[in-house]
C-alpha cells in the first residue's frame, strides 16, 4: 500500500527526485537519501525542502545591443537593403556577413563586430535603411568588451572570384549572395543542390535545374499577367445537304469573335538604387551645352590584329575584346588635348586638369547603367586593361561593384554597339566634359588607294563634348588622331609607354 501511495505522486516532481539520487552517487551533495518504501508519507515535505537547494547552470548572456548602420561614406544617407545573410536565431561571430546594403553609388556587406545570436532583423529585402538606425538586434555573449557602436564595421562587397560562404550542416557551399537569395526565395536548401560552377561553386543554373526536377516545383510568379486568350468560338452548323439541284447556295457568315480580357494592373515603384542616382546625374548634365560630333573609322586592321593575339591572350585567362584598344588609343589621344580629361567647378571659373586617365565604360548590367573606370590607363598596356575589363565585368554581372570602381572617373566610352546600335547621341556624365559612344563593327564596301572596292570592317563613333570649354575644331582632332591609332595600330605601338 505504502508503494502504491508513492506512485500517486507528481511525475515531474518524481522525475527530479530521480536525478537528485542519481546524482548523490557520483558526488558530493547537501541532500540526504530519501527512502520512499519506508516512509511513504514522509518524501513530501523532506524532498521539497531539498529541491529548494538544486539549481541549474547556464551560460552567461550579456546584453542585447541594436546593430546601427553607420556612415558609409560619400555622403550617403540611406541605402537599400537587398540582401540578408541570417535570419533571427542565427549564431554570429565577429567579421561574419550579416547583410548587403546598396547605395546610389555601389554595393555594401555589413559585417559583425560582436559573436553573439541575431534577435531582432529590422528590415525586409529592398526596404530603405537610414545611417545611424538599427539593422538588428544582437544578444551578445557574456564576458566580451562591448567596443563602440560608431566602430561598425563595414567592408565593400567581395568580387565574383572571392567566393562567399555559407556554412551548412558543418560544410561550406560556395555560392554569390545573388544565388543564395534565389534559393531562399524558393525554400532550398544549397546543401541539397550539386554545384557545377569551379571548385563545387553553385550557379544560378543549378538552382533553376534543381526546381525544375523537383516535383511542384514552382518559380516565382511574374508581376505581369499575360493577356488572355480569347475562347474558341462555337461551330457553325453546317446546313443539311440535299439533292445537287435543290442545295442552296452558301451564305456568308460572320465570325462571332470574343474580345481578350485583360487583368493586368500598373504598378508604382519608388526611385532607389542606381536609378535614383542616374536622375540626379542626368539632371545635372541637362546644364551642359553639348556639343555633337561624329566619324567612322576603318577597323580592318585592328581585327586582323586581334584574332592574333585573342588566342595569346586566352592562354593567359583573359579575354581579348577590342575596347582594350579603343581605350587605350584614348589615352593616348588625352595626353596630346588633355583639355579633354578635365573638369570645370560649378561656378565656370576654373577647370582643373587631370593626371591620371580614370577611362570609363559604360556598362548594361541587371542592375541598371554603370559607369566603372579602369583607373591610370596611361600607365597600363593593353594586356592590363582587358585584364581589368574582365574583372569589372564580372563584378558587373554579379552586382558587386564596389564605390572605388565606380567614383574618379575623367573621360568615358560608351559601347553601344555590343548591344547593336550603330549612331548615338551620348550624354556627359558631369563633372566630366567629354564622352563618346561607339557603334558596332560592320562589314561594308569601301574604296582603297588604288579605287578596288574592298571588305572593309566599319565603326561609327559619336563623340559629345562640353561646348563651354572645348570647341569643334578640338574635338575634331582628338577624334582623328584616335583613329588613326585604331586604323594602323603600329603607329599607336610606337606611341606605348
Amino acid at each position: 500500500m505504502a508503494a502504491l501511495i508513492t506512485v500517486r505522486g507528481s511525475f515531474s516532481f518524481m522525475r527530479r527526485l530521480v536525478s537528485v539520487q542519481r546524482l548523490q552517487k557520483h558526488c558530493y551533495s547537501k541532500f540526504p537519501t530519501v527512502n520512499l518504501v519506508n516512509a511513504p508519507y514522509a518524501y513530501r515535505a523532506s524532498a521539497v525542502h531539498h529541491h529548494r537547494y538544486f539549481r541549474t547552470s547556464y551560460a552567461a548572456t550579456g546584453p542585447v545591443l541594436q546593430f546601427k548602420l553607420s556612415d558609409i561614406g560619400e555622403g550617403i544617407m540611406e541605402v537599400t537593403v537587398k540582401e540578408w545573410y541570417v535570419k533571427e536565431g542565427d549564431r554570429v561571430s565577429q567579421f561574419d556577413s550579416i547583410c548587403e546594403v546598396q547605395s546610389d553609388k555601389a554595393s555594401v556587406t555589413i559585417t559583425s563586430r560582436y559573436d553573439g545570436v541575431i534577435r531582432k532583423l529590422y528590415y525586409d529585402i529592398d526596404s530603405i535603411a537610414l545611417v545611424g538606425s538599427p539593422l538588428v538586434d544582437i544578444e551578445t555573449d557574456g564576458g566580451q568588451e562591448v567596443p563602440p557602436e560608431e566602430d561598425v564595421l563595414e567592408t565593400p562587397a567581395v568580387s565574383q572570384e572571392e567566393h562567399t560562404h555559407q556554412e551548412i550542416k558543418g560544410h561550406k557551399t560556395q555560392a554569390t549572395p545573388a544565388v543564395r537569395r534565389l534559393a531562399m526565395e524558393n525554400n532550398i536548401k544549397l546543401s541539397e543542390v550539386i554545384g557545377t560552377g569551379k571548385d563545387g561553386r553553385i550557379l544560378k543554373e543549378d538552382i533553376l535545374n534543381f526546381l525544375a526536377s523537383q516535383t511542384g516545383a514552382i518559380l516565382p510568379p511574374s508581376p505581369f499577367q499575360e493577356i488572355q486568350p480569347p475562347p474558341p468560338g462555337p461551330e457553325v452548323a453546317r446546313a443539311p445537304t440535299g439533292p445537287k439541284e435543290k442545295r442552296a447556295p452558301p451564305s456568308v457568315t460572320t465570325p462571332i469573335i470574343s474580345r481578350p480580357v485583360f487583368t493586368g494592373k500598373d504598378r508604382t515603384e519608388p526611385l532607389k538604387g542606381f536609378h535614383k542616382a542616374m536622375v540626379k546625374t542626368m539632371t545635372a548634365a541637362l546644364k551642359i551645352p553639348h556639343f555633337g560630333y561624329k566619324d567612322e573609322v576603318d577597323l580592318t586592321q585592328l581585327v586582323h590584329l586581334r584574332s592574333e593575339l585573342k588566342g595569346v591572350a586566352e592562354s593567359r585567362g583573359v579575354k581579348l575584346s577590342y575596347m582594350p584598344f579603343f581605350i587605350k588609343a584614348a589615352s593616348l589621344g588625352l595626353l596630346h588635348y588633355p583639355i579633354l580629361n578635365a573638369s570645370m567647378d560649378e561656378a565656370c571659373q576654373n577647370i582643373t586638369y587631370k593626371a591620371a586617365h580614370n577611362i570609363g565604360l559604360a556598362m548594361d548590367t541587371p542592375q541598371g547603367l554603370l559607369v566603372p573606370n579602369v583607373k591610370n590607363v596611361q600607365m597600363l598596356s593593353i594586356f592590363d586593361i582587358a585584364v581589368e575589363l574582365n574583372r569589372l565585368q564580372t563584378l558587373g554581372v554579379s552586382g558587386q561593384l564596389g564605390t572605388a570602381d565606380l567614383t574618379g572617373g575623367t573621360f568615358t566610352l560608351s559601347n553601344i554597339g555590343s548591344i547593336g546600335g550603330t549612331y548615338a547621341k551620348p550624354v556627359i556624365l558631369p563633372p566630366e566634359v567629354a564622352i563618346g559612344a561607339l557603334g558596332k563593327i560592320q562589314v561594308l564596301p569601301r574604296f582603297n588607294a588604288k579605287d578596288e572596292v574592298v571588305k572593309a570592317h566599319v565603326m561609327n563613333v559619336s563623340w559629345s563634348a562640353d561646348h563651354r570649354i572645348i570647341d569643334g575644331a578640338t574635338m575634331s582632332r582628338f577624334s582623328n588622331l584616335w583613329r588613326s591609332y585604331l586604323e594602323n595600330p603600329a603607329v599607336m605601338v610606337l606611341d606605348l609607354k
